[in-house]
């Protein structure tokens, strides 16, 4: 059983008889912020300056300063994790596929690929994808989660 938080901020339980191959789940939405870059590197450690130094990041060629990608995959984990509950996610894997800057609206998009069953488990797999507001896809990958069935 998934528990999830629903919009009005109360738990709802997620059975793998309430999901079907090609659902969708709800859209986590968040414009990055050079604030999200610096909180970023603060709780994670990584201060590599090409994420909160602009002077250097223009040096190096790139135009601004650009997201961490693990602040993308955190974001996208969000999302499955609001869909199946964050103790019911078994595996998770993403392939960073271009940067994030400051000022993008990043857009969520998790969608049910197939149910299965193994070893007595009910698993949920996922075709995860965190893109801009112009469809361009940023980080790619699948997840896989475990629900219980109401029987």
């Amino acid at each position: 059983m998934a528990m999830v938080i629903d919009a009005g901020g109360d738990a709802v339980r997620r059975y793998v008889e309430d999901v079907a191959v090609g659902d969708v789940a709800p859209v986590v939405r968040h414009v990055l912020t050079r604030t999200d870059l610096v909180r970023y590197a603060g709780a994670s450690g990584d201060y590599n300056p090409m994420h909160h130094d602009e002077v250097k990041a223009t040096a190096a060629g790139q135009p601004s300063v650009f997201g961490h990608g693990m602040f993308s995959m955190g974001l996208l984990g969000t999302a499955i994790t609001g869909f199946v509950g964050p103790a019911a996610v078994t595996s998770y894997r993403v392939r960073f596929i271009r940067q994030t800057w400051p000022g993008e609206q990043l857009v969520t998009s998790v969608v049910v690929s197939a149910i299965r069953a193994d070893g007595g488990r009910h698993l949920v797999d996922l075709q995860v994808s965190l893109s801009n507001a112009d469809g361009e896809v940023k980080v790619a990958g699948q997840a896989t989660g475990v629900l219980l069935a109401r029987a």
